[in-house]
């Protein structure tokens, strides 16, 4: 890893969800500070909004932060500037927080191909970690905010080595391969029984 950067900043939020550092990306307008917002209710963490400072501390570990001149303020569209410590308490917001997890919003677009199975793994690369990483199309009536929760859930699963996705896709191919033997068998019929 020599010669590779250590501290950058990334356009993004980053929220601990569950104990799970999310890093939520996307295009201006995707909604991340609304996802946030609403993880916080939900009684999640906000580590950083609109600004997160990142830096590598190992070859596997990047952390993020909010840069101090904005604190833990986010910025609402409709509603201005919010202070989460202040609305929501000090148990609402982190200082900093490992980044374990990207979340890519997208706006959705019919002609784009989506995971649907989720047997593939996608990393986000920062600062020359590959860090697990999600593509989520966002489209009005889609709750962002618990999709991202289901994730991270999901994220805490994977790390504790059950992946669903893999398990359905390898019973599903046992279940097939049965089938097929099945088929190969001599078929009797009542009559070659008596």
């Amino acid at each position: 890893m020599e010669g590779a950067a250590t501290e950058t900043t990334l356009h993004g939020v980053l929220v601990d969800v569950y104990g799970i550092g999310v890093l939520l990306l996307g295009e201006s307008g995707t909604g991340k500070s609304e996802c946030a917002l609403d993880l916080v209710t939900r009684g999640h963490r906000l580590v950083a909004d609109d600004v997160v400072e990142v830096a590598r501390e190992s070859d596997r570990i990047v952390i993020g932060r909010g840069p101090s001149r904005i604190g833990h303020h986010m910025e609402i569209r409709g509603l201005g500037i919010i202070n989460i410590r202040d609305l929501f308490g000090v148990a609402a917001i982190r200082h900093r927080k490992r980044i374990e997890l990207v979340v890519l919003l997208e706006a959705w677009r019919p002609e784009d191909e989506y995971d649907r199975l989720g047997v593939e793994e996608q990393t986000y690369p920062i600062l020359g970690v590959a860090i697990p990483m999600l593509r989520i199309p966002v489209s009005a009536g889609r709750n962002v905010a618990i999709l991202v929760e289901v994730a991270a859930r999901n994220h805490l699963l994977k790390l504790m080595g059950v992946h669903a996705a893999r398990n359905f896709a390898a019973q599903l191919s046992k279940r097939q391969a049965g089938e097929t033997q099945d088929a190969d068998l001599p078929r009797f019929s009542q009559d070659d029984t008596e």
